[in-house]
């Protein structure tokens, strides 16, 4: 399996096939029955692919007589028909289930992922250079502190050997990771079952070891190096573990940057940029950045 460049044939095909795997066909019975829900989220999905909004793809589609064919429209959809298709598609439970249909349609009847690399990434709230944010708060003296600011913030499992997403959960940063360890494997653990779990740093914690471990029978390997820096032991059993062994050739660690490859291929195909404003329409965004990576792997 690897990630290719696929023109937007290809793209469309893959997700009528998730869609239709996962979506009925209409919304409501009483629905006018003018777009099927498989058509509307085709064309949320070459939304991401093309990078633009609602009011481009609308505009290309009309461009673009042989997808409006493939697609089976019979007129291209308006952009606000767009916008709230991806109100209703892109809520967590309709999400949740076009990720489900990616993740089967690439491993088959395989439901055991081997190694597994948890991380998080932050997209920018708009296409602004972090250069011009940067001169912008410090000003010209440049004596003003750095401040934060919101971001929109992507949680994700990805599988080691493919760069698919098994778990994808959207936020707001900045945060800490550690608490979001327990929800990742439980998301991925929905779909597949784990063998090893690898993280960085930042979800550090021997409850995240202890749940993964006891409760869940998944090993769990991440650096003990949250805290202070002491000459001291870590605390807990699976942190002084961790310490003693974890190195290179442990558990495959030097696998984790899986993750950051995966964010990588996220970033240079699909951007990293959401244009959406608010919170909840940022998430709908990153669940569809999700789920459009894992149609553009093969």
């Amino acid at each position: 399996m690897s990630f290719t460049t696929k023109s937007p044939v290809q793209v469309a095909r893959e997700a009528l096939r998730a869609a239709e795997a996962s979506l009925p066909r209409y919304a409501h019975k009483y629905s006018p029955k003018k777009f099927t829900q498989h058509q509307l989220f085709a064309c949320l999905a070459l939304k991401t692919f093309f990078k633009t909004d609602y009011r481009g793809i609308a505009i290309l589609l009309e461009d673009l007589p042989d997808l409006v064919d493939l697609l089976g429209l019979e007129v291209v959809p308006h952009w606000t028909t767009l916008h709230k298709a991806s109100q209703r598609l892109l809520r967590l439970g309709p999400a949740n289930r076009l990720l489900d249909a990616t993740v089967r349609r690439l491993l088959g009847r395989r439901t055991r992922v081997r190694l597994c690399a948890f991380d998080s990434t932050g997209l920018e709230c708009g296409h602004t250079s972090h250069y011009y944010v940067r001169r912008r708060s410090k000003g010209a003296t440049a004596r003003q502190k750095m401040t934060y600011r919101r971001f929109a913030k992507l949680e994700a499992a990805f599988e080691c050997d493919t760069h698919l997403i098994i778990a994808a959960i959207p936020r707001r940063g900045p945060c800490v990771d550690t608490d979001r360890f327990v929800p990742l494997l439980e998301a991925a653990l929905g779909r597949v079952r784990l063998t090893t779990v690898l993280a960085d740093a930042g979800y550090d914690s021997e409850p995240n070891h202890r749940h993964a471990r006891q409760r869940r029978g998944v090993r769990s390997v991440m650096p003990a190096t949250a805290g202070r820096p002491t000459a001291k032991p870590p605390t807990g059993r699976y942190r002084r573990l961790m310490k003693r062994r974890l190195d290179k050739d442990y558990c495959r660690y030097g696998q984790r940057w899986q993750a950051e490859t995966g964010f990588s291929m996220i970033k240079r195909r699909l951007g990293s940029a959401v244009a959406a404003r608010n919170y909840w329409s940022q998430c709908r965004e990153l669940l569809l950045l999700a789920i459009t990576h894992n149609l553009l792997l093969e």
